[in-house]
């Protein structure tokens, strides 16, 4: 088991940039796909981005994709999520989630074990 903890959200303005962190703890990080999901008031949880175990490869969701940016830094145990550009639309609490497993391009909660608690950003127009 890892454990996760978020960080770094908070009350921004349209248009405006935020950068979530992800501090791991317990196993070695550097074995596990990283990612983040979102959830707004009253929908299901939903799939942002991953990041391979070296961070030689990302995937997005397209309503995310080319402003938001994930990385993850194996000595540290930290994963990011850059985020530019933020809509309302992009207002939900965000989640770190840690899973194994082989690298693929589609990913759904249930393929992640590990989770944070979830850190809430707010978007205002």
């Amino acid at each position: 088991q890892v454990q996760l903890e978020e960080s770094g959200g908070g009350l921004v303005q349209a248009g405006g940039s935020l950068r979530l962190s992800c501090a791991a703890s317990g196993r070695p990080f550097s074995s596990y796909i990283m990612g983040w999901f979102r959830q707004a008031p009253g929908k299901e949880r939903e799939f942002v981005g991953a990041i391979i175990w070296g961070g030689g490869d990302t995937v997005y969701a397209d309503s995310v994709k080319g402003r938001f940016t994930i990385s993850r830094d194996n000595v540290k145990g930290m994963q990011y999520l850059q985020m530019r550009s933020l809509q309302p639309e992009d207002t939900a609490v965000y989640y770190c989630a840690a899973a194994g497993g082989r690298w693929r391009q589609k990913w759904d909660p249930a393929d992640f074990a590990n989770w944070g608690q979830g850190t809430q950003v707010t978007v205002s127009s």
